[in-house]
């Protein structure tokens, strides 16, 4: 019999740390077994009928300690995601846990989201071992008096690996770009990612990783855009003891953890200038230098890199570095956002539909013909994301007013994203340059003085017998919201870290916000240029660029 799919190993000495933890896993939704020494974890591991989603391991134990567990594990073949348990003080060990095969790592105390969190990344970029069952073929949504259509599986060239099973794809665009992936996944170039928010580029990322011989190596995220240059810095190159104000200790940096495996860098356009030029270095003569250190340490990491921008305006207002920009470059792979591709829609709707049914004790419910008409019909500004958080809501709620009501008001809040897009060179159609700003244009000859005034967007659908006053208050409450960050990010030409201090709020929240509320930083224009490099996939899946 399997084990069950959400099942984690805690192996830790310490009575205390183990009871902890193992009620910390209970809490989020996990099944948690505890091992006492290295000898039983090992044991247990072995007699499992399939490997559990994550082990935690101690580093420090007597007798038999976390590095020769993980590495015997590792040895005879073991492929459960390993999480490096360790202490303020044990930089050496981390990076030493991660070149034996740890998955991630992560610093005690633990706080119960940060652990879910490392588990959820770690089960996303592992590989299905042999024994694991492979995921049934997707098809599309289908009515219980239909019959189930006949699905038509993807040619795969001989060597090629196509579309990874946990996967959906069918149009042009993206089976060329699972192609392109197979192309350059055993090379060590550098990967340029475009695209939209929520289209999918980190698992791009990852499936290059998996795909690739440094797959038993550690891949690293980090996002750029999260936080200030100063503290990026930190994180991507490490720092010495004393460095700076409150670098009490050594830190590894990303680079350092992603030793011999893949670094993904999210949001690379949002990267200081400054910084780049380091980043550069870095890619050029492969060794870096910690903050405040005076040793230089080898980088030997793969660099997968992803923005939503248009890197070639970027380059001409003076934001990012021409050198960075081509030596990044070498493989572009473009996209294409989910309005752009419907024919992918219905596959993952059903894909998401027996994710989330899974997981729920409600169990999959099947969808009108109606939710899945006005799903495909949906523009979706979040791309895939967007459309999982409305599947997976469905399933929780298991009643479909509540997301036809959120499809209906999400149509009033964006009209902007109803309308065809101009296309950039980011692979796929951008929102308008002018977006979340005032329109100064004049009125037409003869119209009213009220027409320079434009009315807001009408919060009750045309023929609507039956309204919810909380509803509009709801959607007025964001419009307000929206219109009040549209008018400080004018005010403070879009720098958001000033912007963020005068509405008093986070930076980090600032960006949610811009995201969720759909602004687009009006500099950016929508402009092709007329070379965007060696390799690239065009988003209707055409000939490479």
């Amino acid at each position: 019999m399997l084990q069950r799919p959400n099942q984690v190993l805690v192996i830790d000495d310490d009575e205390a740390a183990r009871e902890i933890l193992v009620e910390l896993l209970g809490r989020i939704g996990y099944h948690a077994f505890a091992a006492a020494d290295g000898k039983v974890g090992l044991e247990w591991l072995a007699g499992a009928a399939a490997p559990p989603q994550a082990v935690l391991l101690d580093l420090r134990m007597p007798v038999l300690d976390g590095f020769e567990v993980l590495h015997r594990y590792r040895s005879e073949g073991g492929t459960a995601p390993v999480i490096a348990l360790s202490a303020m003080d044990e930089k050496e060990a981390v990076v030493k846990a991660m070149r034996l095969g740890a998955s991630d790592y992560l610093v005690k105390p633990i706080e119960p989201e940060e652990l879910k969190e490392a588990i959820e990344r770690c089960s996303a970029s592992r590989p299905p071992s042999l024994e694991e069952p492979q995921a049934a073929p997707i098809i599309p949504a289908v009515r219980p008096s239909e019959a189930p259509p006949v699905v038509q599986q993807a040619r795969v060239e001989p060597g090629r690996r196509g579309v990874p099973t946990d996967y959906v794809a069918s149009s042009p665009a993206m089976l060329s770009i699972w192609d392109m992936v197979d192309r350059v996944a055993e090379t060590d170039v550098p990967v340029l990612i475009r695209g939209e928010s929520g289209v999918g580029k980190e698992g791009i990322a990852r499936t290059l990783h998996e795909r690739s011989p440094r797959r038993g190596k550690p891949f690293v995220k980090i996002n750029c855009a999260a936080l200030p240059s100063e503290l990026l810095e930190s994180e991507l190159f490490g720092h010495e003891r004393g460095a700076f104000t409150g670098a009490t200790s050594e830190k590894p940096g990303k680079f350092e953890l992603a030793d011999k495996g893949t670094i993904f860098l999210d949001e690379i356009g949002e990267m200081h200038p400054a910084l780049q030029a380091k980043l550069l270095q870095v890619l050029q003569d492969e060794e870096y230098y910690r903050v405040g250190g005076k040793r230089a340490l080898r980088a030997d990491a793969r660099v997968v890199v992803a923005t939503n921008r248009v890197l070639e305006n970027e380059i001409t207002r003076g934001n990012f570095r021409e050198d960075l920009y081509y030596r990044l470059n070498v493989v572009s792979v473009l996209v294409p956002p989910l309005r752009d591709r419907r024919e992918d829609i219905p596959g993952l709707i059903e894909h998401f539909r027996r994710k989330y049914g899974s997981k729920y004790r409600g169990g999959a419910m099947q969808f009108s013909d109606e939710v899945i008409r006005r799903l495909a019909d949906y523009d979706f500004p979040g791309n895939v994301r967007e459309l999982e958080n409305l599947v997976r809501r469905l399933v929780v709620l298991r009643d479909e007013r509540f997301v036809l009501d959120e499809l209906t008001s999400a149509i009033s809040r964006r009209p902007a994203m109803q309308v065809p897009h101009a296309v950039g060179s980011a692979g796929g159609a951008l929102p308008p340059a002018n977006q979340g700003m005032k329109n100064h244009s004049s009125p037409p000859a003869g119209a009213s003085h009220v027409a320079n005034h434009p009315l807001p967007a009408p919060v009750v659908p045309m023929g609507a017998e039956t309204v919810s006053l909380k509803e509009i208050a709801r959607q007025a409450a964001l419009r307000a919201e929206r219109e009040a960050i549209a008018a400080m990010l004018a005010r403070t030409n879009w720098n958001k870290r000033k912007a963020a201090v005068r509405l008093q709020i986070s930076y980090k929240a600032l960006l949610y916000k811009i995201k969720d509320c759909g602004l687009t930083d009006p500099r950016i224009t929508v402009s092709l240029p007329e070379n965007l490099g060696p390799i690239g996939l065009v988003a209707d899946g055409g000939s490479p660029a």
